[in-house]
C-alpha cells in the first residue's frame, strides 16, 4: 500500500470510532441572544430531535 493508501485508510478508521455528541453542554443566554443565536439554537434542536428519531427507528429495526 502506497502512503497516501494508508494515510486514507487511516482516517476513514478514526471517522468512524467518532463519538456521536448528543444534547452537548453548551451555555445559552436568551438575554444574550440575537436573532441568529435563536435560529441556530432552533436548528440545533431540530438537529437532536432527527438524530433521536433516526436511532429509534434504527433500534426499532434491529429488533425486529
Amino acid at each position: 500500500m502506497n502512503n497516501q493508501s494508508q494515510e486514507k485508510s487511516r482516517n476513514q478508521s478514526q471517522k468512524e470510532n467518532l463519538p456521536v455528541a448528543v444534547n452537548e453542554d453548551v451555555e445559552f443566554s436568551a438575554e444574550q441572544a440575537d436573532s441568529q443565536d435563536v435560529e441556530a439554537q432552533a436548528r440545533a434542536n431540530a438537529a437532536d430531535q432527527r438524530q433521536q428519531t433516526n436511532q429509534n427507528n434504527q433500534s426499532n429495526q434491529s429488533n425486529r
